[in-house]
């Protein structure tokens, strides 16, 4: 080799070693190994959950440094190849004909076909992974560096693979020599008994159950400082030690003569364990999709570290006919913009191999970046899938009744932001918490003596102080209700801290909202309010489960606007009844009904023209209900939609009562993608026997309350496969969501994870402790072998498993 060339091979040694360093996908360790403690090449590690899943927006294999490529393959060898077969392959004129790539290609070529999405391109994992060094500096062939587009040259895909010693199958056989560890040169060097695979297997064993149970109680694995190099005993090694003294003795001593560095118990690989927890739990997740369509349900809220976290979860429909709602991932957005959600949404699906045309259903909150109607989040997919049917979400919906109608009616916000200012007061401090809290034990206590409470299991427990927020789905009912109460304990506190409190400020704010609760006019508003909240408190609770279809919350919603014009009608009187009762039970002045109304801040020689009883019941009791089934027939507009009467037509409510072949027809016009002209024709066959069968004849039908027992049925009967394109509407409606509550069940997880203490958590981290701890009931189904083979395929380890 001459002199030249050597110093080139240099250079271009130290710009791929620069350009790896540079590259965003690598994060600073600040720990360095015990055994090589100034070795920088250590001291970086590749983020495997930044990974690109699309072949296409891949960094090239060589740009990484030389030390890391194996972990880099290693974990797009885990994933799999990148094969969206649900993805609704675009056409592109080739030869006066439109072609596309075809899914089947997918079966004939299932361990190294790849397809991007966002270039409309096939590529091979293999040769992405191990294409010689020479080939990639001749420009490579095109599967493994520009893509493969020609769909008419099918034949193409074979002279690829080629014969035994072409490029494919020599980087075919190094992937699957990388994934053998048993032949690893590391593996070589340091030859083990079957003894010490077995002691090996114990201690990862012993290791996995600790951060199994860790993970499911969502508890921190070595106290504040979870980084690699803590030193911290924490959680983790308090349990490995409990775990030795409860287990057989012969599992014991294994455990207790582990070497003081075992590697096992380090923070670095106690994350790949919960890494490989995490990935096992979303496999089986994706697994039970099948590969169907699916709904998104998205939304954002800020971490404990003020980083903005998207979360995603998916609704589908399982192959039992059950509707089922699985969180996949949360990820740190930097930008709320609606194109970098949808993004950020498109990544993580790729990473699953999922494709956003198979989207059959949106659901988010109201913010204006999700719900724009030509830039909104909902828009873009829909640009790109049109079956991406939007859904607001319906408890949201509810909740912004109370805000529009506080907008409307001074009474309804004064009463509002008078709780939620009393509740600040008295909840400022310990000292006034304690203060309600005697309060409250004394008047219990009183009530005990003279028989007006009884005792019993769960009677007279102690209540709290809910804080009502415009943003709390539920909280104005619950706040209300606990004022109402606590009043007697309420007022005592005030009493206390408008003389007791240290500022006048203090005092004198403390008397005025004394004096404000003690009026009747609050007291009327306040069990009013109470009532109405009632009735969509309920409707509340019921849009949030699960299996909830959008079917059966319309039906829910009807009956809530029912409910509010029956109390309008005949609830008048049982109302002022119970609000004359509390004020007479705490001396509150009532005034007479019959004299005219005096509007509040004004002189009293200003007086309506209407009497005090008129200003109740017409001005505040119809026109607040008034108002309220007026803002639920504005923001419940999908009620009137085409897609929902046909969805309607569906139910088996009162002998499939609703049935109607042209409503369901016109439903499944707004399916372009996924019923042809020839399908159409089909379906009114179909819809035309299922009718008579499921209607009349089979007895097994008759007793189904909604969308989803039908589902099942059809399922349970197999019918689903007589009837499969009336089952694909039925499967179509139960997909569109009706709440984002799992989001928000999430976010609450999060709070719950990423603590104050834990405010410092990984990205990558965070994502996998929520999968294994928001999806328990699946991760306690994997076993440790699974577990323990995914972690042991991370990258060469020295411990080897039989």
């Amino acid at each position: 080799m001459s002199i030249d060339k050597f110093f080139a091979r240099i250079s271009k040694f130290q710009s791929a070693n620069s350009s790896s360093q540079n590259s965003p996908l690598f994060r600073e360790n600040v720990n360095h190994s015990e055994n090589s403690p100034n070795n920088d090449e250590q001291s970086q590690e590749v983020d495997v959950n930044s990974l690109k899943a699309d072949p296409a927006k891949r960094l090239a294999i060589l740009k990484y440094h030389p030390n890391h490529r194996d972990t880099v393959r290693r974990a797009y060898i885990q994933k799999s190849p990148c094969q969206p077969r649900n993805h609704n392959f675009p056409q592109t004129e080739m030869s006066g004909a439109l072609r596309r790539f075809n899914f089947k290609w997918f079966y004939d070529y299932p361990d190294w076909l790849e397809y991007s999405v966002s270039s409309d391109a096939a590529f091979c994992l293999p040769c992405y992974l191990f294409k010689d060094e020479d080939v990639h500096q001749r420009g490579g062939d095109v599967f493994s560096s520009r893509g493969f587009r020609s769909w008419n040259k099918k034949d193409r895909f074979g002279i690829h693979v080629g014969g035994p010693n072409s490029d494919h199958y020599k980087a075919k056989k190094k992937c699957e020599d990388l994934m053998r560890q048993s032949q690893s040169i590391q593996v070589a060097l340091d030859k083990q008994s079957s003894q010490a695979k077995m002691e090996y297997r114990i201690r990862l064993i012993a290791s996995i159950k600790v951060v199994r149970f860790l993970l499911g109680q969502g508890m921190a694995f070595r106290g504040h400082d979870e980084g690699i190099s803590s030193s911290n005993r924490g959680n983790f090694l308090e349990l490995l030690r409990y775990h030795t003294e409860i287990c057989d003795e012969d599992v014991a001593t294994v455990l207790r003569k582990a070497p003081k560095n075992n590697q096992l118990t380090s923070p670095a690989v106690q994350k790949e364990i919960i890494r490989a927890c995490a990935i096992e739990t979303a496999k089986v997740i994706i697994k039970d999709l099948n590969g169907d369509y699916f709904s998104v349900l998205v939304d954002e809220s800020r971490d404990v570290s003020c980083k903005e976290q998207m979360a995603l979860v998916l609704r589908y429909v399982d192959r039992r006919g059950f509707v089922m709602e699985r969180f996949i991932g949360i990820l740190h957005v930097r930008d709320t913009s609606a194109s970098s959600l949808k993004e950020s949404i498109a990544s993580l699906l790729a990473q699953h191999s999922l494709s956003m045309s198979y989207i059959r259903g949106q659901c988010y909150d109201g913010a204006s970046n999700m719900q724009g109607q030509f830039n909104g989040l909902k828009a873009l997919i829909q640009r790109e899938n049109r079956s991406a049917h939007s859904v607001h979400c319906f408890s949201h919906q509810l909740q912004l009744t109370l805000v529009g109608i506080s907008k409307k009616c001074d009474e309804v916000a004064g009463v509002v932001n008078l709780v939620s200012a009393v509740l600040n007061v008295v909840g400022a401090s310990f000292k006034r918490r304690d203060e309600l809290r005697d309060a409250q034990i004394l008047k219990v206590q009183k009530a005990l003596e003279v028989g007006d409470l009884q005792t019993g299991r769960g009677q007279n427990q102690e209540l709290g102080l809910a804080r009502p927020s415009d943003t709390r789905w539920g909280s104005h009912f619950k706040s209300f209700v606990n004022f109402i109460l606590l009043f007697d304990s309420i007022i005592d506190v005030l009493d206390i801290v408008g003389t007791d409190a240290e500022s006048s400020d203090e005092r004198w704010k403390a008397r005025g909202f004394l004096d404000a609760c003690l009026k009747f006019e609050f007291v009327f508003m306040l069990h009013f309010m109470k009532n109405i909240l009632s009735i969509t408190n309920e409707l509340n609770a019921a849009l949030q489960r699960k299996e909830q279809d959008i079917v059966n919350a319309m039906l829910l919603v009807g009956v809530a606007k029912k409910r509010l014009q029956t109390t309008r009608d005949t609830g008048w009187d049982s109302l002022i009844d119970d609000v004359l009762a509390f004020c007479i039970k705490h001396d509150i002045e009532i005034p007479r009904f019959d004299s005219f109304y005096v509007f509040r801040g004004k002189s009293r020689r200003k007086v309506a023209e209407y009497t005090v009883l008129h200003h109740y019941r017409v001005e505040v009791f119809y026109k607040v209900i008034d108002w309220q089934l007026q803002e639920l027939n504005s923001r419940f507009n999908e009620v009137t939609s085409d897609l929902l009467h046909g969805m309607v037509c569906l139910s088996p409510s009162q002998s499939f009562a609703n049935f109607d072949i042209e409503k369901i027809m016109r439903l499944a016009t707004l399916y372009p993608d996924d019923f042809t002209e020839y399908d159409l024709v089909e379906l009114r066959c179909q819809l035309e026997n299922y009718i008579v069968d499921v209607g009349s004849e089979d007895i097994r039908f008759s007793s189904l309350n909604g969308i989803g027992d039908l589902s099942k049925k059809l399922v349970e009967t197999k019918k689903h496969l007589v009837y499969s394109h009336v089952y694909r509407l039925i499967r179509f409606s139960l997909l569109l969501p009706v709440a984002t509550a799992s989001v928000e069940r999430a976010f609450s997880a999060m709070k719950f994870i990423k603590t104050d203490l834990r405010n410092r958590m990984e990205d990558g981290f965070l994502n996998d402790c929520l999968i294994t701890f928001k999806e328990r009931d699946v991760f306690v189904c994997i076993s440790d072998d699974d577990i323990m083979t995914t972690f042991q395929n991370m990258k060469t380890r020295r411990g080897q498993l039989d």
